[in-house]
């Protein structure tokens, strides 16, 4: 096992914790964590969208003038395609763009994202994270005190309504607790801060 340091919220190192390595030290497979987002984003899609057809357009149904001896265009129905007011070409239609993936190799691409983070030095725990009156500067003292000046993901071991609102305002941060946590928002952050009581629940749940 690996340890790590864990930091207060102030950036000093305060004491230190085992990382298992069936968890956070896992080899990198970067085709099962593209997996995991490609399912995630596709099963966010609502596919929802739909147009109609020239079979659905209403009205059209006689032919606007006789095939022959007009001198213009022959034309089947005002709902043609090339008419103001006709169908649409190849009309998208409301679907299922969700996908599955295997609840085993999920969690192991999760794994693997995690373990990425450790070995790049952009893993951080913090011992607790607790703001007093839920005020977004206590959450940007934070962030500065552990030079998180790029995006960062912060995962909570439960739902702390003071941290989650101090951290609103700030674009660069996203909040979640544990239970939430997935592959796609380790790999959508360039840094990953866990609480220590997360670290341990999370090794405990999947050791």
């Amino acid at each position: 096992m690996a340890a790590i340091k864990v930091l207060n919220m102030a950036g000093s190192e305060v004491g230190s914790i085992e990382l298992n390595d069936s968890v956070f030290g896992v080899e990198y497979r970067e085709s099962l964590i593209h997996q995991a987002v490609v399912t995630r984003l596709a099963n966010e899609r609502q596919g929802t969208k739909s147009t109609l057809t020239r079979s659905e357009v209403r009205g059209g149904g006689i032919k606007p003038w006789r095939q022959k001896g007009t001198g213009r265009a022959r034309q089947g129905s005002i709902r043609a395609p090339q008419w103001i007011k006709g169908g649409v070409v190849f009309a998208p239609k409301s679907r299922d763009f969700s996908k599955k993936m295997n609840a085993t190799a999920k969690k192991q691409a999760l794994f693997s994202a995690l373990s990425k983070k450790v070995a790049d030095g952009e893993f951080i725990v913090v011992d607790e994270l607790k703001v007093a009156e839920g005020k977004t500067k206590e959450m940007v003292a934070f962030v500065k005190a552990l030079g998180l000046d790029k995006t960062a993901l912060i995962v909570m071991d439960n739902d702390d309504v003071l941290v989650i609102r101090a951290a609103a305002n700030i674009q660069s941060v996203q909040t979640l607790p544990l239970a939430q946590l997935s592959t796609y928002e380790v790999v959508a952050n360039n840094k990953v801060v866990f609480t220590k009581t997360a670290v341990e629940k999370f090794q405990e749940v999947n050791a």
